[in-house]
Parts: C-alpha cells; sequence; structure tokens
C-alpha cells in the first residue's frame, strides 16, 4: 500500500469516527417585536427590526461555533415576532427559492430578487462554519388559474430555513399546521416532507404546532428515517402535559429520535423551555420564568441515535398493561377537567398501593410508593381516551399520575408548578391503542428528570431511584 493510500484511509477512518456524534445547539431568544400597527411598515422599516433581531442571533451563532457546535437552531418568529395581519406581515417577507437551485446568498445575494435576510443568515452560516437553521416569511405569487389563491394574488408561508457551513441553503420548510390566530399565513397545499443529510446524520426540519400531528412530524421519522429534528417554534406552555420541555423531550423519547428545539422567549405569553433531547432523555434543557434573557445551550449528541448502544429499547406500548389484571378498582373515582378533556380519576389514598382507572378502551395501571404520604397533598391517577378538541383536534389517550393544586378534588386537573411529595417509586402502563406515546416526567419547579427513570421494552414508565425532587406528573400521552 502506498503512504498516500494509507494516509487517505486513515482521514476516511478519522471522518467516519468523528461523525459518530456532534456539537449541536439552540438559542432560546427574546424576539425584539414590532410595534402594533394597522398599516404596513417600509421594506426599509421592516428590514431594520429584522437586522435588530438578527444581531442579537449573530452573537449567539458566533459563540456557539466558538465552542465547537455544528449546527445551531434559532426560533419560530425569531427575526420578526408576531402581531400581524396579512398586510402588515408582507413588508417582512423574502421570496425563498427551492433548496435545489443551489444557491449561497451570501456570495450571490441578487440572484432571486431582494433577499437581504436570506443573505445574511447565509453569511452567519459561511463566516462561522456552522449550519444555522432559522425561521422567516417565503411569498409566492399566483393567479387565477389557481382556484385557492388568496385575493392579495399570493401565497405567505411560515418558513424554516437551513444554511449549511458555506452558507449554501439546503432545506425550506414551509409550515404545515399552523396555530390559532396566524391568519398571517396560508399553509401548503400538501405536508411537506423536508429532509438534508450532513455529514453528522440525517435531519428532518419542521415547526411548533407541527409536533402534535401525524404529518408531517411522524412521517419524517418513521418513513424517511431521520436521525434528528429541527424544532423551532414559538411555544406557549401549558401544565400539566404540555409545557415546552417536558413535551419535546418526550416526544424524542416517544419516537427515539434527537430533537433540537429553540423556543422563543416571553414570560409574559409562557414561553420558554429550550433543550437538546435525545431519546434517553434530555442533553441539556432551559426553563426560566423569572426573566427576559436569552440563553445558549450547547450539548454533543449522537449523529444516528437508533444504532447508539445508549438508546432504550423499542417499545410495545400496551403489552404489559394488556398481561395484567386490572390492580384494585377504587370505588370513589371522580372526574375532573385537564386542559378542556374529561378524565377519570381515583385518589393516591394510600402511601402505596397499586391503582387502575380506565376510560373507554383505555385502563391506566400504576404501583406506586411515596417517600411519605403528606396531609397537604393529594395526587391521582387519571385516564382519558377521546377526541381533544381545544385548539386544533386530535385523538388522545393519556395516562397520568397528577398531583393536584389543593386537597380539594375539584381542583384535580388544573395547572401546579410546585409539589413537597417525593416517590420511592412509580411504574405506570396502560393499553393503548396507539404506537405514538410520549413518556413525561415532571419535577417541582418545572423541572425534568433526565436519566432518572426509563421506559421498558414492555411499556412500563419506571422511576429508577427515589425521585430527586417532588413529582408534579408522571404522564403516558398517547397521540
Amino acid at each position: 500500500m502506498l503512504p498516500s493510500q494509507a494516509l487517505l484511509l486513515a482521514l476516511a477512518a478519522l471522518q467516519a469516527l468523528a461523525s459518530d456524534t456532534f456539537m449541536a445547539a439552540v438559542y432560546e431568544h427574546t424576539v425584539i417585536l414590532p410595534h402594533p400597527t394597522e398599516e404596513p411598515v417600509s421594506p426599509s422599516d421592516a428590514l431594520a427590526l429584522m437586522n435588530k433581531n438578527m444581531d442579537v442571533l449573530e452573537g449567539a451563532i458566533k459563540e456557539a461555533a466558538q465552542q465547537g457546535a455544528q449546527i445551531i437552531v434559532t426560533p419560530e418568529d425569531g427575526i420578526y415576532g408576531w402581531r400581524f395581519t396579512r398586510e402588515t406581515i408582507y413588508p417582512y417577507l423574502e421570496d425563498i427559492p427551492d433548496p435545489v437551485v443551489n444557491w449561497i446568498p451570501c456570495t450571490d445575494p441578487s440572484r432571486f430578487g431582494p433577499a437581504p435576510v436570506q443573505e445574511r443568515l447565509s453569511c452567519m452560516a459561511r463566516n462561522n462554519s456552522i449550519y444555522v437553521v432559522a425561521n422567516i416569511g417565503d411569498k409566492k405569487p399566483c393567479d387565477s388559474s389557481d382556484p385557492s389563491c388568496p385575493r392579495d394574488g399570493r401565497y405567505h408561508y411560515n418558513t424554516d430555513v437551513v444554511f449549511d457551513t458555506q452558507g449554501k441553503l439546503v432545506a425550506r420548510y414551509h409550515k404545515y399546521n399552523l396555530f390559532l390566530g396566524e391568519n398571517q399565513f396560508n399553509y401548503p397545499k400538501e405536508p411537506e416532507a423536508v429532509t438534508f443529510e450532513t455529514p453528522f446524520g440525517k435531519f428532518g426540519i419542521f415547526t411548533c404546532f407541527d409536533i402534535l400531528f401525524y404529518e408531517p412530524a411522524v412521517v419524517l421519522v418513521s418513513k424517511m428515517q431521520v436521525d434528528t429534528v429541527l424544532f423551532p417554534t414559538a411555544w406557549m406552555n401549558v401544565l400539566p402535559f404540555l409545557t415546552a420541555i417536558e413535551f419535546h423531550s418526550a416526544w424524542a423519547m416517544g419516537m427515539r429520535v434527537n430533537v433540537l428545539a429553540a423556543n422563543t422567549h416571553n414570560t409574559s405569553m409562557e414561553m420558554t423551555g429550550s433543550g437538546i433531547y435525545a431519546p434517553a432523555g434530555a442533553r441539556t434543557y432551559s426553563y426560566n420564568m423569572k426573566t427576559e434573557d436569552g440563553h445558549l445551550l450547547i450539548a454533543e449528541l449522537d449523529a444516528h441515535p437508533r444504532l447508539s448502544p445508549a438508546s432504550p429499547p423499542a417499545v410495545s406500548w400496551n403489552s404489559y398493561a394488556l398481561s395484567v389484571e386490572r390492580f384494585s378498582q377504587n370505588d370513589h373515582e371522580f372526574t375532573g377537567i385537564v386542559f378542556e378533556d374529561l378524565f377519570t380519576f381515583t385518589e393516591l389514598a394510600k402511601p402505596e398501593g397499586n391503582l387502575t382507572v380506565c376510560q373507554k378502551d383505555l385502563c391506566c395501571h400504576l404501583s406506586y410508593k411515596m417517600a411519605e404520604k403528606r396531609d397537604d397533598e393529594v395526587y391521582v391517577l387519571g385516564a382519558f381516551d377521546g377526541l381533544h378538541v381545544v385548539e386544533g383536534q386530535y385523538y388522545l389517550q393519556i395516562c397520568t399520575l397528577l398531583k393536584c393544586p389543593s386537597t380539594n378534588l375539584s381542583t384535580c386537573g388544573q395547572p401546579v408548578e410546585m409539589a413537597q411529595t417525593k416517590f420511592e417509586m412509580f411504574s405506570l402502563s396502560g393499553t393503548f391503542g396507539t404506537s405514538y406515546v410520549f413518556p413525561e416526567v415532571l419535577y417541582s419547579g418545572v423541572q425534568l428528570a433526565p436519566g432518572e427513570f426509563e421506559v421498558l421494552a414492555d411499556g412500563r414508565l419506571k422511576n429508577r431511584n427515589t425521585t430527586s425532587k417532588p413529582v408534579l406528573s408522571v404522564t403516558l400521552y398517547g397521540r
């Protein structure tokens, strides 16, 4: 073998080794918002506001790159904020081409007309040799030959873009599941499954509310086999099951992929909570309702989590629950509302025990032991099997061990942030009819518990040791 061949082989081996893991970053950004207006601002005023936000994002991108990050995700609405109508969003939009055009805006800015935002993002990626993920607005003209063309003759899309280390546009995704109030945008005619390859794995991308639906979120993982999901979001936290850190980490675990979730930061709207999540739990996360500061997170991830020895086993979500007899039924079942859904509850009346509660086809089994049974705290086991109709319609099956806000059982299901009861043991399972189940454990103070619980192959969600903090909720959230 020639020395040069040996060198090439050694380099190839090193590259293969290097791409087993990668450094990921997300930035939670306190967006500088435009002044509310009924009239559109000038394009130069719109760009001035966007540049203020991009100044902040550029600082975070530089810092992330200096710390070795290879990719950074920034939040939904992170460049221009919200409070828009169709008319007032228009000056903020650019024409974003399909990535097949092979375009580096940083070096060829005017190829597709004015694109100052894409140019600047492309240069941030290129100048720092880092993949940059951002959320901006796309505009596409249409005419009367298209029966769904809006009256003003154009489509507006809530759009994620990805630029590679050369500044090339490698991905463009138009958000499909628009949230309430996003009337400034249209959704694409068909949901888009957007993926791209990197030296450190296959990536997919979608936005915020998309995560609660089959398309495109589940499709990217189950059909397109992505390793890592990029997730710009503007997520308003809703306890007990839908705070950002809780649900996004659970989704990564349930779908067995990495998730890079970058949230906007606005405490008046309950927006906080970003993280870098692996299938076995959060690698790092942030939840801050106390200040209005932005926050950069960096962590190492497996490039191909399914092949990693650390990856948890595939789960048959109902196999344990279907194999056991019902535990003791409590005569004192009652109902309570959680986020407008009517749950069937039973109280954890003793310091330890085995309980079953059922609703329709779903039976939830819980074995538990509290570190101590307090008189001033009440916990319940709850089941919900039905159609959720608030902020979108989707079918849910949920099993949950939940702290009530007070000892009055009528409060059970309402949000609560603090608790004092630790659990020596819990094991929660359910007779789920779906294979998409997301395991959530939330501690007092709205904190995650990475490494402190696991999901067994038979579908049981169990603690490893006595919980390090008091418990707010332990949940299997089936979609």
